[in-house]
């Protein structure tokens, strides 16, 4: 995974379960996989630590279910978590409209 992903991360994931409302880990993972057409892949290990910093940090909790047989943990957005996520978004927005006037100068003359 590479840098400008990895620190977008918490992100990425603030903004799918902002939009999703809970999903498990493995959801996670897909949705990433299915909206950038498998261009964007992430892996549990870069994942987990995430999630579980965000929980630490009261901004998701998790609850497991039992489906299949097999327990799910399912993470969801706190009402702190939702404001920092409405932030982060923003931020990361603005950052991405800004690095593409650098990278195509030519759309910022228009």
């Amino acid at each position: 995974m590479n840098q400008h992903i990895k620190g977008s991360l918490s992100t990425i994931i603030l903004k799918l379960l902002h939009d999703n409302g809970r999903m498990y880990g493995y959801e996670i993972t897909q949705k990433v996989k299915e909206i950038t057409q498998e261009d964007i892949q992430i892996t549990e290990g870069a994942l987990y630590p995430i999630l579980h910093k965000l929980e630490a940090e009261e901004i998701l909790t998790a609850e497991t279910e039992k489906v299949e047989g097999r327990v799910r943990k399912y993470y969801k957005i706190t009402p702190k978590g939702n404001e920092i996520a409405v932030d982060r978004i923003a931020e990361l927005r603005a950052f991405a409209e800004n690095l593409n006037l650098i990278l195509n100068p030519k759309l910022a003359l228009q």
